[in-house]
This record gives structure tokens, sequence and C-alpha cells, in this order.
């Protein structure tokens, strides 16, 4: 099995004081998310920022990674692939807080595409429950057969979560918006959301801006007016 690894951002103030991760869609590598830590170190400016690469090359695209194998033929591939990746993510998050010394409280996740269901798989099965989840254009997956009924079982805990996704996307329908959000309300899951209107598959600026404002409530963190 491939180590996970990926490009680092440093705190802009030199001291670690929280971690965010930054998982990548299928097809894609860490590269595809580090500029958002970017965007988000004036807001942010204590926070360690990893984004790294899923382990496993992708079929479909040689050149980038994915988490788990997706070719949208089986509806029970989702699950299978969550669980599959689960493991060696949540090793590396271990790891990644180790290396900060710090507190597993301290972590948020933030995914896109196929990261953003590996971002909500993980953090709300976490022993200790992540500060926050933002989910962009992705969606919640559910064990096979099962309703929103088997998440409030099998969550661990009720961390904060954002849905982003744009009413135009074409590869995660906004169909797959409306059902993670009713179905994290159901299981009494704490869920914002924001629809940005005539986006595709993607993250404009201003699910960029309701990010990073999440993100820094999320920490305790004063408002700047900064993205």
């Amino acid at each position: 099995m491939a180590a996970i690894d990926g490009p680092r951002l440093a705190p802009k103030s030199g001291t670690p004081k929280q971690l965010v991760v930054l998982l990548h869609g299928l097809g894609a590598d860490g590269n595809d998310l580090i500029e958002l830590g970017e965007q988000w170190r004036d807001r942010l400016p204590d926070a360690a920022f990893v984004a790294p690469h899923a382990p496993d090359p992708c079929g479909n695209a040689p050149m980038g990674r994915e988490w788990f194998p997706l070719t949208l033929t089986d509806p029970r591939e989702f699950w299978r692939g969550v669980t599959y990746a689960a493991p060696r993510l949540d090793a590396f998050l271990d790891q990644e807080l180790a290396r900060y010394s710090l507190p597993a409280s301290k972590l948020a996740l933030v995914g896109f595409s196929q990261g953003a269901m590996m971002a909500l798989h993980i953090g709300l099965r976490r022993q200790t429950a992540p500060a926050a989840i933002i989910g962009y254009s992705g969606l919640l997956v559910l064990e096979d057969g099962q309703g929103p009924e088997s998440l409030g079982n099998s969550a661990r805990s009720k961390p904060p979560i954002l849905l982003v996704h744009g009413d135009r996307d074409d590869v995660v329908p906004v169909e797959m918006f409306f059902f993670s959000k009713e179905a994290l309300g159901a299981a009494k899951i704490p869920c914002q959301w924001h629809l940005s209107a005539g986006l595709a598959h993607g993250i404009d600026d201003e699910g960029l801006r309701q990010g990073g404002l999440f993100l820094a409530q999320a920490f305790d963190l004063p408002s700047t007016g900064k993205i």
C-alpha cells in the first residue's frame, strides 16, 4: 500500500494551533486543493494545511489519484469505497496531528467531490469530533440499503458541517446535495449549507468565502473581514 503524503503549508504565524486537511477529488491530487490553504491563511493564521495525495492511481486519469475506484455503475461502490479508504486516511490524520503536537479537536476536514465523501465519512466516525467538516460538491455516503437512521447509529459525534454545491453540477448532481443535507438533518447532525447559483462542478469565490468564515467560527477565531 502506498504511503499517504502531499503538499503542506506552514501556519502564517509560525505556530500551529489548528490543522486543516484538504482532500481532493477523483483524478486530481493534493496540489489541486492546497491553493485553498493559500486563500485562507490570512483568516486562519495559526492553521497548518496539508493536502494529501490519495494513495491509489486513478484508472480514468493515470496522472491523478483516487481514494477509491468509481465507475458509477453500481450504487454499492460508494460505501465499499469509503470504508476501503478510511483506515489509511484515518491513520494519516493521526500522524499529521502528532506532527504538529495538536489534539484531535483542533482538526478540520475539507473535501471536494470524492474527497468530500471521505471527509464526511471519516469526520463523523473519529473518536474525537473534528472542529469542522466542509464538503464541496460531494455526497454523504450511507451504508448500503440503509437510511439516515443508520448514520445516527454509526456516527460517533456531531461536528459542525458545511455543505457547498453548485446548482449546475453535472458530475455530482445537486440532488445529492439535497439528499446529504436532509440525511444529516434526519440524524440530528448540525449542518449549514450554501448553494452556488450557476456553478458547475467546482468551488467559486462565494463558496471559498463561506468556507473560510465557517472554519474561523469553528476554531473560535475573531472576524477579520478577510476571505
